[in-house]
């Protein structure tokens, strides 16, 4: 299984601004994770039902969401916003499933991967990805028996509770996301320039 950072470290941009925080709302418990992408060539993925859609570049915001007792990390990855826009618009969802938080030297979360992910997007695309590696590494005996179920059933759980009504998914990350950004000054929020 691979650790990776929620700095997100490696995509291709750097010096942004990188908020951490806890969060517990009704709606919410857990950490929630700001990353803002100041610059940056825009970078696209292709989906069936939304066409073109930009994933990071300068402008995007990207609010990562790890809930408390669940296994994923939900990343929002919300469009440059617009003048008249009090919150900006969901460009797509990427949410890994995972293994485990840990939580670097520095304070800084990092996930343990366990490969299947569910990328969806606000026309419909649901998209379920490597599917084969989280088998493979069942094969090797890198997961459990138990591991491979609770992913597939975390990738079940997803599509399940978030890809079924985007609107509603939407409108809940949009609450949240305003939450997190009324707090990006508080003494309680871990803050880098990545």
């Amino acid at each position: 299984m691979k650790r990776k950072r929620l700095t997100r470290e490696g995509w291709g941009f750097q010096g942004f601004p990188y908020y951490q925080m806890r969060v517990d709302l009704p709606e919410f418990r857990g950490l929630a994770c700001v990353i803002r992408i100041l610059s940056g060539d825009v970078c696209t993925w292709s989906m069936p039902k939304a066409g073109k859609v930009p994933v990071a570049g300068a402008g995007m915001l990207w609010l990562q969401l790890v809930p408390d007792g669940q296994h994923r990390v939900l990343t929002v990855k919300y469009r440059p916003r617009a003048l008249w826009e009090a919150i900006p618009r969901v460009s797509v969802w990427y949410a890994d499933v995972i293994d485990r938080i840990e939580y670097d030297s520095d304070g800084v979360a990092a996930f343990v991967d366990q490969y299947l992910d569910v990328i969806f997007s606000p026309q419909g695309d649901v998209h379920t990805d490597d599917r084969e590696e989280l088998d493979g590494a069942l094969r090797s005996g890198e997961l459990t028996p138990e591991q491979h179920a609770r992913a597939l059933a975390e990738g079940e759980d997803i599509r399940r509770c978030l890809c079924r009504d985007v609107r509603r998914t939407e409108k809940w990350c949009g609450e949240i996301l305003r939450h997190v950004l009324s707090r990006l000054d508080a003494p309680d929020v871990l803050r880098r320039n990545a």
